[in-house]
C-alpha cells in the first residue's frame, strides 16, 4: 500500500475570510481523531488535488504539521456544486494500532463471455464496499473479473470479491456486484413504444352531425311543426 506526504500550516482564518485563501491557491482543511485535539489547517490545493486523485479514502497520508507528522485518512472533500472545485478537505487521525473502516472503490476487469457473444450488457449495481483494517493495510481498491458471466440474470455478489489478508470485508456478501441484462434492440424499443395518438381534425374542417344526413336547421330557418289530428280539424 502506498503512503503519501502532504505538508500543511496551521490556519488562523476562519468563517467567511477563507474565502481569501481559496484565491491564493490556499485550502482550508481541518483534522481530528480519537484522544486528538482537532486542528484547522491549510494546505496547497494544487498538492493536495494531485494526492487525492490517487490516495482517495483508503491512502494513508504522512500530514506534516509544522514539526510534527500525522497519519491521517481523508474523510471528506467539501465542493462547490458547480466547478467542483474542492472547498474544504477533513482528515481523520489514525492510530497506526487500531483498525478503522472505510469504503474501498470496486474495480472491474474482463470482459463477460455474454457481452462479447452479443447475449446481454453488463450492468455495474455497486462501486464500493466497506471494509475494515489497520491503517497501513488498507486495499486502495478490490477488483473482480466478470468474463464469466455469460447469461441474462446471471450476477456476482459481495461475496466473490477477494479481499487481502488482514481485511475484514462489512458489506453485505449478498448485495449483488454487477449483473447480465438483456440488450435492448430496435424492434423492441419499437414494440414498447406507446401507439400513436389518434389524428386530430384540422382547425376549421366541419365534422359530420350525430346522424348522418339529417339535415340540421340553418340560422334563417324555422323548423317544421308537426301537425296534431286536431289542428287538421281546424282548418
Amino acid at each position: 500500500m502506498k503512503h503519501y506526504t502532504l505538508k500543511s500550516e496551521i490556519r488562523q482564518v476562519t468563517g467567511r475570510k477563507v474565502k481569501v485563501l481559496r484565491k491564493s491557491g490556499k485550502l482550508p482543511a481541518t483534522v481530528y481523531g480519537k484522544k486528538v485535539k482537532s486542528a484547522s489547517l491549510t494546505l496547497n490545493t494544487e498538492e493536495f488535488l494531485k494526492i487525492y486523485a490517487d490516495a482517495k479514502e483508503t491512502g494513508l497520508i504522512d500530514l506534516t504539521v509544522g514539526s510534527d507528522k500525522k497519519p491521517v485518512l481523508i474523510h471528506s472533500v467539501q465542493t462547490d456544486p458547480v466547478t467542483r472545485n474542492p472547498l474544504h478537505v477533513e482528515f481523520h487521525q489514525v492510530d497506526l494500532k487500531e483498525k478503522v473502516r472505510a469504503n474501498v472503490p470496486i474495480v472491474i476487469t474482463g470482459t463477460p463471455a455474454a457481452v462479447d457473444q452479443k447475449v446481454g450488457m453488463l450492468l455495474t449495481l455497486l462501486d464500493e464496499v466497506e471494509v475494515e483494517a489497520l491503517p497501513a493495510e488498507l486495499p486502495d481498491k478490490i477488483e473482480v473479473d466478470v468474463s464469466t458471466l455469460s447469461e441474462i440474470d446471471q450476477e456476482m455478489t459481495v461475496a466473490v470479491l477477494k479481499v487481502p489478508a488482514g481485511v475484514t470485508m462489512i458489506t453485505d456478501p449478498g448485495i449483488a456486484v454487477v449483473k447480465i441484462g438483456a440488450l435492448v434492440t430496435k424492434e423492441a424499443e419499437i414494440a414498447a413504444a406507446p401507439p400513436p395518438p389518434e389524428e386530430v381534425a384540422l382547425a376549421g374542417e366541419v365534422q359530420p352531425s350525430a346522424e348522418e344526413g339529417t339535415e340540421m336547421p340553418g340560422k334563417d330557418q324555422v323548423p317544421h311543426k308537426a301537425v296534431t289530428g286536431e289542428e287538421k280539424a281546424a282548418d
